[in-house]
Parts: C-alpha cells; structure tokens; sequence
C-alpha cells in the first residue's frame, strides 16, 4: 500500500490539485508519466453534470463514435438470422447467433463488449434483461444497437463507438483511447466526447450543466480541467 501511495505522489508531482488545468497541459502530464509504466494506459474523461438520473426528464445517455477510435479491441456479438446474420458476420462480428446464442447468454457465457440485435430479436432479448442489464450489454434502439443496419452497427463498435450514461450521483466516465495516441488525436476525442454530453443535455437539467471535468489515466493522478476548454464560458467557478 506503501509503494502505491508512493507512485501517485510522484505522479501528483508539478501538479496543484486544486488549479484548473487546459486539456494540453493535462495530456502533456498524463503522456509523460506513463511512459515509464509497462503498459499502454488508457485516457478516462469523468465529467459531474448538474443532473440525478433517478428522474427520467435528467438521464443522460448516448452514444459518440470516437473520430479517433479507442485503442481497444471490441468483441462484438450479433443475435440476428438469415441474411442480416451473414451481414454481421462480413463486417466482422465476432460471434453471431440467434435462439443458440440466447442459450448461451443465459448460461452466463457473455465474451464480448458490445451485443447488437435487428428489432426482431427483441422478443428474445427482453428474456435476457437479468443478465445483460448489470453488465450493461442490453441492446438499445437509442444507443444504435437494435437496428437493421448491423454491418453499420458492428464497423462503429469495432471503430471507435464509447456508450455513455449518467450513474446514480450523475458522474459520466468513459477511456477515450490509449496514452500513447498522439496528443492531437486524444485531443479530439475529449471534445468530440464533451460535445456528445452536450447535446444530450436533458429537459430536466436545471442550474449548472457540468460542474466538473476531469482527465486521467488508468494510473496517473485526476487532473481538473478549465470547462472554458469546451466553450463552457461562466461554469468556471461551478468546477
């Protein structure tokens, strides 16, 4: 524990936690402290938003396709049949099924990240809720992964496509690629990011939007970010 506390004190190094630090600055840090570490770490963005998902008019939920991907390879699962399960499998569907791939579903065998359905499907999907839900695999028509358009869905999930939704005290996190993307690359996928949080502000949110953003990497410190970065103007003081 000793050595942990350790390391994040040499990562909090030339950095003052309490100032608001531009998205540049920030990366600078994150990129130069991880080149030492064994392991390509990933970039994760928090953002605190004015909102208390409980109430259906402050959700926040969406989808960004990434311009730069995420770095990470995605399993992607396809319950479809006839022709839209060939489809699936030519844009390069990791595993596709229908009625089969339900069975195996419910015996808790779940290797992939992303599970896309064409509507018909959902009759079976809904018999599934219980286990796909907590791991928050259940296709969605909002997300784009109940659709008939599966190629499309599947070239996204596998191109760079980050799900977000507000948790319970409103917090959205989400890994906007690997340290080692070049600094205007990981650039790129924090606005495309922030600007996809911005449009699905809800009807509901009241006050100040985003309170709070904060970059990181998978072991370096949090960092605040100035939300005049994102053309967020006067919620300055409010991070």
């Amino acid at each position: 524990m000793a050595k942990q506390n350790k390391n994040m004190q040499k990562a909090y190094e030339g950095l003052d936690r309490e100032k608001l630090y531009t998205v540049s600055e920030a990366l600078k840090h994150l990129q130069t402290a991880a080149k030492n570490r064994k392991f390509d770490e990933t970039l994760e963005i928090a953002m605190n938003l004015g909102v208390d998902p409980r109430h259906a008019d402050q959700s926040v939920r969406g989808v960004i396709v990434l311009p730069n991907g995420t770095g990470q390879t995605i399993r992607v699962a396809v319950m479809a049949k006839d022709a839209k399960a060939d489809e699936a499998k030519k844009a390069g569907a990791d595993i596709v099924g229908a009625e089969d791939l339900a069975e195996k579903i419910k015996g808790g065998e779940m290797d992939f990240d992303r599970l896309i359905a064409t509507p018909d499907m959902m009759p079976l999907i809904g018999q599934l809720g219980k286990v796909l839900g907590p791991k928050g695999l259940m296709p969605n028509p909002k997300l784009g992964t109940v659709t008939m358009d599966v190629a499309k869905a599947v070239e996204e999930a596998k191109g760079g496509a980050v799900e977000f939704r507000a948790e319970k005290a409103g917090i959205v996190n989400a890994g906007l690629g690997k340290v080692s993307f070049k600094e205007k690359e990981l650039d790129e996928n924090i606005r495309a990011f922030v600007d996809a949080i911005m449009k699905a502000k809800p009807s509901g949110a009241k006050g100040t939007y985003v309170r709070k953003v904060t970059l990181t990497s998978t072991m370096g410190p949090g960092i605040k970010i100035d939300p005049s970065e994102f053309g967020l103007g006067n919620q300055k003081k409010a991070a």
